[in-house]
């Protein structure tokens, strides 16, 4: 747990000199257990103090990136078990496993599978982060030349899955990317600690149980790798790899932890690959930092990714779009005009249906700070002031000449009050977005 207060002034100088910006030393502690201020305000702080002081501020568990450049991946760094606590800050990895040992036609097909598993969901980007390559061959140089296909191909950062002798080929051969290196066990963790070190690239540590893995981690990071991922050997039993998913994360986060102070990686394959999705979705809620799978469709990683993007968004903080006018299609000044708020859920759920009329339409999102209509109405963020300022900010009066304003059928009870705000004419529109291509199509007129 962090240092209280008291306990971090204990370790202070004490000499209240003023020079921190705080009257006493006590005073200047109790901000840095806040985290208000730095501990470098103080000018007087003991190195060994500062060595004590910077190592229990240290995250309880460790971020580390996999990767170089735009799509590197970052995990761990978690404050909290529970999502409603706080939230979640680095989300899932998915990395999607490719063999060394096929038909080279057959790994680059398989490649831009990978590569094409990306989607726009609610205005975000989402689709699996890394490549996985496993090396089947037995032959270094062949695990380094597919592991450069697999960057080349995707662009996505790696995780390089094989014994010693191949995974210091291929570590050499692109540790320019960063890759994550898999795996360091009790027979091997000298020489995959010593190809870490020598790559400057993280490395996976793998165990029977979390116990076994805090023995090795300790001493591979005395052998000098501290970038290290945890994953418990399970093979495939779900029930096991959650309770050692739990018990780390609470070794760490609750306890402080420090040998079981890093991210996990679990492996999701089932000869069902709706078990294999089933599973990776469990793993992403329950607490695997990285999870791979031999999953490629797009219909079975569409749902494990929606999964992620639904457990890692802000529970403090709405999802919202951007305060505009958007076009649908190709809108003229005769186009319809309507306005639902910025909540992502109900402006792509308008979006999607005026996309659906093939009508071209004009659809303004007012800021509600990120609420519903109804909510927003409710809570005086939706009214008819607020939408007559949205339209001037946007210039909506500048698209259309038709001045006519359709507006969601849940707060037709404002059609009068916005009508003499704004000097438009007002539409009600139906009360559920699906209706909408219906009312374009045979209610909307310009004149």
């Amino acid at each position: 747990m962090a240092m209280t207060g008291l306990e971090i002034f204990k370790l202070l100088p004490k000499k209240n000199c003023r020079e921190c910006g705080f009257p006493t030393c006590l005073a200047f502690a109790m901000q840095v257990a806040q985290k208000k201020v730095e501990l470098s305000k103080c000018p007087y702080l003991s190195e060994e103090a500062k060595r004590i002081l910077e190592a229990e501020s240290a995250p309880p568990q460790k971020l580390i990136t996999i990767g170089t450049g735009e799509k590197a991946v970052k995990i761990g760094e978690e404050q909290v078990m529970f999502r409603h606590d706080d939230r979640f800050y680095h989300e899932t990895a998915i990395a999607v496993r490719v063999f060394d040992d096929v038909d080279s036609e057959e790994f680059k097909q398989r490649l831009e599978k990978i590569k094409k598993l990306n989607w726009e969901r609610i205005g975000f980007q989402i689709g699996v982060n890394l490549v996985a390559v496993e090396c089947r061959s037995g032959d270094g140089a062949r695990f380094a030349e597919c592991a450069k296909t697999a960057h080349q191909a995707t662009g996505l950062p790696l995780v390089l899955i094989g014994g010693v002798d191949q995974l210091k080929a291929a570590a050499e051969a692109v540790k320019e990317t960063n890759p994550l290196l898999c795996s360091a066990k009790a027979d091997n963790w000298e020489q995959m600690a010593q190809i870490a070190k020598s790559c400057k690239c993280p490395l996976v540590v793998e165990a029977e149980s979390p116990e076994a893995l805090a023995e090795l981690t300790e001493k591979i990071k005395g052998a000098g790798v501290e970038d290290l991922v945890l994953c418990v050997q399970t093979n495939g039993d779900i029930q096991k790899q959650l309770e050692a998913q739990t018990i780390i994360r609470r070794a760490a986060l609750k306890k402080t932890f420090r040998p079981l102070g890093y991210p996990t990686l679990a492996f999701a394959f089932d000869d069902d690959p709706y078990q294999e999705a089933t599973i990776a979705s469990i793993l992403v809620c329950k607490y695997a930092g990285i999870v791979v799978t031999d999953l490629a469709e797009p219909h079975f990683v569409l749902p494990i990714v929606v999964t992620r993007q639904n457990i890692y968004t802000n529970p403090q903080k709405p999802i919202a779009v951007e305060q505009k006018l958007y076009a649908v299609g190709e809108p003229d000044d005769k186009s319809p005009l309507m306005f639902t708020t910025n909540f992502s859920l109900t402006y792509f759920s308008v979006q999607s249906e005026v996309e659906a009329s093939r009508v071209p339409s004009w659809i303004l999102a007012v800021d509600t700070e990120g609420l519903s209509v109804l909510t927003a109405y409710s809570g005086d963020k939706l009214n008819a002031k607020v939408v007559a300022e949205a339209l001037k900010k946007t210039g909506a009066e500048k698209v259309v000449s038709h001045r006519k304003l359709i507006i969601p059928g849940l707060v037709a009870v404002m059609s009068g009050e916005l009508e003499e705000e704004t000097g438009w004419k007002v539409v009600v529109g139906p009360k559920e977005a699906a209706y909408l291509p219906k009312f374009l199509k045979e209610t909307w007129t310009p004149d």
